[in-house]
């Protein structure tokens, strides 16, 4: 029988999250310091992803973790071997770009982006480093017919449109001069903006190639100067035939127009769209506009904040939602995830190897907490599915693990008050049944909820006693329906699983009711 529950209540206030780490500026946790890589675009070459592992054992605890975001983060580092770390991944070239507190990478994008739309990552990230003051976890989200996000906490969203017309080749990322909302170059006629040409220049030489390629996006025959990514051959983008390297334009006929939106307490707030270099130059003054403001987010600017930062733009439809690829195969690349995003710097050096031996020594992180591999041909990228499925991790979309967000909880967060990943894999076996209807689960070690900011079908909550809160249909900062130990969690699952076709969230308040 499960132990009597304790009566509902609120969970405390969940602690402030730490700061966005780097590898300059690492940061404590419980197992250590945590050193956060950026790689722009989550592009790396089999060399990058070897001095990652060779880092992580070296001067870590041999543990990394793959992060929503698209980065990778090596655990468990110390004071003594901090240099050490930032010895092999500068020579990698996996190194901060800024060292002002500013996001080290400003963008998220989809594994199998096509060219056009990392020409505007490129573009976003250049923009996003001249801008002093910018908040450490602003994020913009890029998509593109290529590659979809699905739903993300993003505070700009710059979606690339199909079949329309941009702004003819030029070359240079640029930082645009003139800026929607400033100076005298506006036009404005009962409201709406109108396409008024801009001059774009670049200003300094951080505008620069970033992952090597040297977008085409405004009227500018200024070469930018590359910034020291490291070495090694050039890595092409998976799906596309473009070279992302030091020495490679990225050439286009044209670029498409950009459709922007900015994040608000209700939702995405969405403009109409606009030329690329013109959205650009919006999006600057948008990122101005939140680092002047001193709100850590978007979504937090006060109404008067936002209206401002709004007044002069043309608001539009709000496009279709968009979709994240899952795992497994599309075309010859293959989508993996690790579970609940965690590897060993042992399994790093095999996906390095699997990188080299069946494509061209190139991967991707991705949103997904996992990476993407393109392998030469459709027999070998069957291959490599069949391998990396047997070291265990997700290439299958149906895997209940994928339905399963879990932080990595105590002992290596010092928040955390229970082993919320070591009870995510058991509950995934437990949960499949529900995973198979669309429902989701969150494990989290404290309030925070880190791993998942937004609400699942069931969320637990760890306590520094050790049990879990209980939440149905919220986040992890919500209120308690009751508190139970993970094994009577487990043992109210049953109750669910064995019902023919059961209505989620009605057998979940049942299964979850405190007994009378």
């Amino acid at each position: 029988m499960s132990p009597a529950p304790v009566a509902p209540a609120p969970v405390n206030p969940a602690p402030r999250r730490g700061w966005c780490p780097g590898l300059a500026r690492p940061m404590p946790t419980g197992d250590g310091l945590l050193v956060r890589l950026h790689p722009v675009a989550g592009r790396l070459g089999a060399d990058q992803v070897r001095a990652a592992a060779r880092a992580a054992r070296e001067g870590g605890n041999g543990l990394l973790d793959a992060t929503a975001r698209g980065n990778l983060q090596i655990r468990g580092v110390t004071a003594e071997s901090h240099g050490r770390v930032v010895a092999i991944l500068g020579e990698a070239g996996l190194g901060d770009l800024r060292h002002d507190g500013g996001p080290q990478r400003l963008t998220l994008n989809a594994p199998l982006a096509g060219a056009d739309g990392l020409a505007v990552v490129a573009a976003v990230e250049a923009i996003g480093r001249e801008i002093a003051g910018l908040p450490a976890k602003t994020l913009v989200a890029v998509e593109d017919p290529a590659g979809g996000l699905g739903p993300v906490e993003a505070d700009v969203w710059v979606r690339l449109i199909p079949g329309s017309s941009g702004i003819t080749e030029a070359r240079g990322i640029p930082s645009p001069e003139w800026e929607m909302g400033r100076g005298d170059r506006r036009s404005r006629e009962g409201g709406a903006l109108q396409d008024k040409p801009p001059r774009v220049e670049l200003r300094s030489s951080t505008s620069s190639a970033l992952f090597g390629s040297r977008a085409t996006l405004a009227r500018s025959s200024i070469a930018p100067t590359p910034l020291p990514l490291g070495r090694g051959d050039p890595a092409p983008i998976p799906g596309t035939d473009t070279q992302l390297s030091g020495d490679v334009d990225v050439r286009r006929e044209s670029l498409p127009a950009l459709q922007l939106a900015v994040a608000t307490p209700d939702g995405p707030y969405w403009l109409a769209p606009l030329p690329a270099p013109v959205a650009l130059a919006t999006l600057r003054t948008l990122l101005d506009g939140l680092a002047a403001s001193g709100a850590r987010r978007m979504r937090a600017l006060s109404p008067p904040q936002r209206d401002a930062l709004l007044a002069d733009l043309t608001p539009g439809e709000a496009p279709p939602a968009t979709t994240a690829l899952p795992a497994g195969l599309h075309g010859r690349t293959l989508l993996a995830e690790l579970p609940f995003g965690r590897c060993d710097a042992a399994l790093l050096d095999r996906i390095a190897g699997w990188s080299e031996s069946h494509g061209d020594g190139h991967l991707a992180l991705t949103p997904g907490r996992g990476i993407a591999l393109t392998a030469y041909d459709e027999p070998t990228a069957d291959t490599l599915r069949n391998e990396v499925e047997a070291v265990g991790l997700i290439v299958d979309p149906a895997d209940s693990r994928r339905s399963v967000a879990a932080c990595p909880g105590a002992p290596a967060c010092a928040s955390g008050g229970t082993p919320a990943q070591a009870d995510a894999h058991r509950l995934a076996a437990a949960f499949a049944p529900l995973a198979g209807l669309s429902a989701t689960a969150h494990v989290s070690g404290c309030p925070k909820g880190c791993a998942l900011p937004g609400p699942a079908t069931l969320t637990l909550v760890g306590r520094a006693d050790g049990r879990y809160g209980v939440v149905l249909e919220g986040n992890a900062g919500a209120e308690t329906d009751l508190v139970l130990t993970f094994g009577a969690v487990l043992e109210r699952l049953e109750s669910v699983r064995v019902r023919p076709a059961p209505d989620v969230a009605s057998d979940l308040r049942d299964a979850f009711r405190e007994p009378a």
